[in-house]
């Protein structure tokens, strides 16, 4: 949704240092709500200015297990790094402190859609499942935009074991860091056209949303009965100026 977010999309306490405490104290069920009706929900003011400053600050280290250059795979224009593991201690702890408020939804995602998969309540017991499969590069990642960059529309998949949601935090100020570059969603339903939406975003805020399907009722618009599966994908429209970073919280690794 554009324009000023309602309570439920506010809903979120800032965080200080590597302190991830609070992420308890989110508004869980009004999250819920939000991923239900629409596929997404912003917390705000998830990372303080100094934490996105930090982890921006990452990225021409070590610490990564590989550099992508869009272009030269047709993803869009612009790059990112994956990190290695040990993951940077901020990442790593919103990792496992997001994953099990958000993998009761996930459970109720499949349920709703007839998927058999369940997912554990802890993060390590579900990257242990990822990694029996073969699945043992970590995917968290950090992403460096310039002008005229952009990020075509897809999904993050990268293997059998698929946690359904994932986050996105975006690390640079729009307006002072870089302009344009909004984070896009665009939702297939059955027998409809795909709708698009644009999330906005500032310093520290992040969106949580749906990696691949989610689970909509029917209604007489669509023909259909019951709950039926939709179909998402993300993307990041052109940078028109500056530069804009973005880390990226994925909760299964990869093959």
């Amino acid at each position: 949704m554009t324009g000023t977010r309602t309570a439920a999309q506010r809903a979120t306490p800032s965080l200080a240092g590597t302190d991830i405490a609070g992420v308890a104290d989110i508004a869980w069920p009004e999250i819920a709500g939000q991923l239900d009706a629409h596929g997404f929900a912003v917390f705000d003011k998830l990372l303080t200015p100094e934490q996105c400053q930090g982890i921006a600050g990452l990225y021409d280290g070590d610490g990564f297990r590989s550099h992508i250059v869009m272009g030269r795979h047709g993803f869009g224009r612009g790059e990112y790094k994956y990190f290695s593991y040990p993951l940077p201690d901020l990442i790593g702890a919103l990792r496992t402190a997001l994953y099990p408020h958000l993998a009761p939804i996930a459970n109720r995602w499949n349920a709703a859609m007839g998927i058999d998969t369940r997912y554990p309540d802890d993060h390590a017991a579900f990257i242990k499942r990822c990694h029996q499969a073969g699945q043992t590069r970590p995917t968290p990642l950090l992403l460096q935009y310039g002008a005229d960059d952009y990020n075509c529309l897809h999904q993050d998949l990268y293997g059998e074991h698929v946690f359904p949601l994932q986050v996105a935090i975006l690390l640079s100020e729009p307006g002072r860091d870089f302009t344009g570059g909004e984070f896009v969603l665009t939702e297939q339903r059955p027998r409809m056209q795909s709708r698009a939406e644009v999330v906005p975003l500032r310093q520290g805020d992040a969106v949580v949303f749906a990696v691949h399907n989610r689970p909509v009722q029917s209604s007489r618009r669509t023909g259909t009965r019951g709950v039926y599966r939709v179909n998402l994908r993300h993307g990041v429209s052109r940078v028109r100026s500056g530069h804009r970073h973005t880390v990226g919280i994925i909760f299964h690794d990869a093959k």
